[in-house]
Protein backbone atom coordinates (compact mmCIF):
# COMPACT_ATOMS: atom_id res chain seq x y z
CA UNK A 1 0.00 0.00 0.00
CA UNK A 2 1.31 3.80 -1.08
CA UNK A 3 0.15 6.44 1.33
CA UNK A 4 1.66 9.98 -0.50
CA UNK A 5 1.60 12.99 1.36
CA UNK A 6 1.82 16.05 -0.01
CA UNK A 7 1.49 20.29 -0.04
CA UNK A 8 3.66 23.33 -0.49
CA UNK A 9 6.96 24.24 1.43
CA UNK A 10 6.14 24.71 5.36
CA UNK A 11 2.61 23.03 5.22
CA UNK A 12 3.93 20.29 7.12
CA UNK A 13 5.07 17.17 5.11
CA UNK A 14 7.63 15.42 7.37
CA UNK A 15 5.94 15.89 10.57
CA UNK A 16 2.84 14.21 9.55
CA UNK A 17 5.03 11.08 7.61
CA UNK A 18 6.87 10.66 11.01
CA UNK A 19 3.54 10.60 13.18
CA UNK A 20 1.84 8.52 10.31
CA UNK A 21 4.84 6.30 11.06
CA UNK A 22 4.86 6.14 14.64
CA UNK A 23 1.54 5.84 14.72
CA UNK A 24 1.45 2.68 12.25
CA UNK A 25 4.22 0.91 13.78
CA UNK A 26 2.70 -2.18 14.17
CA UNK A 27 2.11 -2.53 10.14
CA UNK A 28 5.99 -1.87 10.12
CA UNK A 29 5.68 0.95 7.42
CA UNK A 30 8.77 1.89 5.34
CA UNK A 31 9.10 5.55 4.84
CA UNK A 32 10.93 7.43 1.33
CA UNK A 33 11.10 10.49 0.78
CA UNK A 34 11.06 12.56 -2.79
CA UNK A 35 13.26 13.26 -4.63
CA UNK A 36 15.67 11.10 -2.85
CA UNK A 37 15.84 7.39 -1.33
CA UNK A 38 18.18 5.86 -3.22
CA UNK A 39 21.55 7.23 -4.00
CA UNK A 40 21.36 8.32 -7.32
CA UNK A 41 17.63 10.36 -6.54
CA UNK A 42 19.33 11.85 -3.25
CA UNK A 43 22.77 12.65 -5.21
CA UNK A 44 19.53 14.28 -7.94
CA UNK A 45 18.00 15.85 -5.02
CA UNK A 46 21.33 17.95 -4.14
CA UNK A 47 21.70 19.36 -7.46
CA UNK A 48 17.62 20.31 -8.27
CA UNK A 49 18.22 22.51 -4.73
CA UNK A 50 21.37 23.82 -5.13
CA UNK A 51 21.21 27.56 -5.15
CA UNK A 52 24.24 28.13 -7.17
CA UNK A 53 22.72 26.41 -10.09
CA UNK A 54 20.61 27.64 -12.96
CA UNK A 55 18.21 24.79 -13.80
CA UNK A 56 15.54 25.50 -16.46
CA UNK A 57 12.27 24.34 -15.94
CA UNK A 58 11.81 21.70 -18.70
CA UNK A 59 15.01 20.69 -16.78
CA UNK A 60 13.53 20.70 -13.36
CA UNK A 61 11.17 18.49 -14.48
CA UNK A 62 13.24 15.53 -15.42
CA UNK A 63 15.66 15.96 -12.98
CA UNK A 64 12.74 15.01 -11.09
CA UNK A 65 10.81 12.50 -12.76
CA UNK A 66 14.28 10.62 -13.18
CA UNK A 67 14.99 11.09 -9.30
CA UNK A 68 11.37 9.23 -9.31
CA UNK A 69 11.92 6.68 -11.64
CA UNK A 70 15.16 5.43 -9.99
CA UNK A 71 13.00 5.39 -6.55
CA UNK A 72 10.72 3.15 -7.95
CA UNK A 73 12.34 0.99 -9.75
CA UNK A 74 14.96 0.54 -6.70
CA UNK A 75 12.81 0.09 -3.67
CA UNK A 76 9.20 1.88 -4.39
CA UNK A 77 8.16 -0.81 -6.65
CA UNK A 78 9.89 -3.93 -4.90
CA UNK A 79 8.88 -2.60 -1.49
CA UNK A 80 4.99 -2.49 -2.94
CA UNK A 81 5.34 -6.39 -4.43
CA UNK A 82 6.60 -7.20 -0.94
CA UNK A 83 2.90 -5.98 0.54
CA UNK A 84 4.78 -3.36 2.47
CA UNK A 85 3.33 0.17 3.40
CA UNK A 86 5.33 2.78 2.23
CA UNK A 87 4.67 6.28 3.65
CA UNK A 88 6.06 8.67 0.71
CA UNK A 89 6.92 11.97 1.33
CA UNK A 90 5.96 13.72 -1.89
CA UNK A 91 5.10 11.76 -5.49
CA UNK A 92 4.39 13.09 -8.83
CA UNK A 93 1.63 15.24 -7.45
CA UNK A 94 4.58 17.38 -6.49
CA UNK A 95 5.46 17.76 -10.03
CA UNK A 96 2.26 18.09 -11.19
CA UNK A 97 2.20 21.26 -9.03
CA UNK A 98 5.40 23.05 -8.97
CA UNK A 99 6.90 21.89 -12.48
CA UNK A 100 3.33 22.03 -14.36
CA UNK A 101 1.70 24.68 -12.79
CA UNK A 102 4.31 26.50 -10.88
CA UNK A 103 6.57 26.21 -13.84
CA UNK A 104 3.73 26.86 -16.39
CA UNK A 105 4.58 23.51 -18.39
CA UNK A 106 1.57 21.83 -18.43
CA UNK A 107 -0.25 19.75 -15.76
CA UNK A 108 -0.74 16.96 -18.83
CA UNK A 109 2.58 17.14 -19.72
CA UNK A 110 4.19 16.63 -16.67
CA UNK A 111 1.83 14.23 -16.04
CA UNK A 112 2.92 11.74 -19.44
CA UNK A 113 6.17 12.39 -18.36
CA UNK A 114 6.27 11.38 -15.37
CA UNK A 115 3.52 8.07 -16.15
CA UNK A 116 6.73 7.09 -18.16
CA UNK A 117 9.19 7.27 -15.19
CA UNK A 118 6.87 5.30 -12.57
CA UNK A 119 5.27 2.76 -14.81
CA UNK A 120 1.96 2.60 -13.39
CA UNK A 121 3.03 3.10 -9.88
CA UNK A 122 -0.25 5.36 -8.22
CA UNK A 123 -1.01 6.17 -4.63
CA UNK A 124 -3.88 4.45 -3.01
CA UNK A 125 -4.20 7.30 -1.02
CA UNK A 126 -2.50 11.36 -1.10
CA UNK A 127 -2.94 13.09 2.23
CA UNK A 128 -3.12 17.21 0.89
CA UNK A 129 -1.60 19.40 3.92
CA UNK A 130 -3.78 22.61 2.83
CA UNK A 131 -1.92 25.92 3.84
CA UNK A 132 -2.10 29.43 2.35
CA UNK A 133 1.02 29.93 0.57
CA UNK A 134 1.98 32.78 2.95
CA UNK A 135 1.49 30.67 5.82
CA UNK A 136 3.77 28.13 4.31
CA UNK A 137 6.39 30.25 3.77
CA UNK A 138 6.46 32.26 6.76
CA UNK A 139 7.31 28.43 8.77
CA UNK A 140 10.01 27.79 6.54
CA UNK A 141 11.48 31.13 7.14
CA UNK A 142 11.48 30.25 11.20
CA UNK A 143 13.26 27.28 10.79
CA UNK A 144 16.42 29.24 10.54
CA UNK A 145 17.99 27.82 6.96
CA UNK A 146 19.22 28.99 3.98
CA UNK A 147 16.51 28.64 1.60
CA UNK A 148 17.37 26.06 -1.31
CA UNK A 149 16.73 26.96 -4.72
CA UNK A 150 12.82 26.38 -4.97
CA UNK A 151 11.79 27.56 -1.83
CA UNK A 152 12.88 31.15 -2.75
CA UNK A 153 10.30 31.54 -5.63
CA UNK A 154 8.19 34.16 -5.39
CA UNK A 155 4.54 34.01 -3.98
CA UNK A 156 2.86 33.84 -7.38
CA UNK A 157 4.69 30.74 -8.12
CA UNK A 158 2.91 29.22 -4.98
CA UNK A 159 -0.30 30.60 -5.52
CA UNK A 160 0.28 28.11 -8.74
CA UNK A 161 1.22 25.17 -7.07
CA UNK A 162 -1.44 25.73 -4.21
CA UNK A 163 -4.30 26.03 -6.66
CA UNK A 164 -2.70 22.83 -8.38
CA UNK A 165 -3.09 21.44 -5.59
CA UNK A 166 -6.68 22.43 -4.65
CA UNK A 167 -7.56 21.27 -8.54
CA UNK A 168 -5.85 17.91 -8.29
CA UNK A 169 -7.57 16.72 -5.53
CA UNK A 170 -10.56 18.08 -6.50
CA UNK A 171 -10.39 15.89 -9.90
CA UNK A 172 -10.21 13.14 -7.49
CA UNK A 173 -11.76 12.72 -4.51
CA UNK A 174 -11.61 9.44 -3.97
CA UNK A 175 -7.71 9.52 -3.95
CA UNK A 176 -7.03 12.32 -1.91
CA UNK A 177 -7.89 13.45 1.49
CA UNK A 178 -7.71 17.21 2.00
CA UNK A 179 -6.79 18.07 6.00
CA UNK A 180 -6.32 21.66 7.37
CA UNK A 181 -2.23 22.43 8.08
CA UNK A 182 -2.78 25.00 9.98
CA UNK A 183 -3.82 23.09 12.94
CA UNK A 184 -1.83 21.23 15.41
CA UNK A 185 0.31 18.69 14.15
CA UNK A 186 -1.16 16.45 16.56
CA UNK A 187 -4.58 17.05 15.39
CA UNK A 188 -3.69 17.06 11.65
CA UNK A 189 -1.96 13.18 12.62
CA UNK A 190 -5.68 12.50 14.49
CA UNK A 191 -7.80 13.72 10.92
CA UNK A 192 -5.17 11.90 8.51
CA UNK A 193 -5.36 8.65 10.59
CA UNK A 194 -9.71 8.87 10.99
CA UNK A 195 -9.61 9.57 7.72
CA UNK A 196 -7.30 6.60 6.91
CA UNK A 197 -8.69 4.19 9.15
CA UNK A 198 -11.30 2.58 6.90
CA UNK A 199 -8.01 2.07 3.94
CA UNK A 200 -6.12 0.30 6.66
CA UNK A 201 -8.40 -2.44 8.58
CA UNK A 202 -7.20 -5.47 8.40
Amino acid sequence: MLITVEGIDGAGKSTLVAGLADALRDRDPVVLREPGGVELSERLRALVKDPALTVGGRAEALIYAAARAQLVEERLRPLLDEGRLVLLDRFVDSSLAYQGAGRGLGVEAVRALNAFGTAGVVPDRTLLLRIEPAAGLARVGGRGEAQDRIEAERETFWLACARAYDELAAAEPQRWIVLDATQTPERVLADALAQLAPLLEP
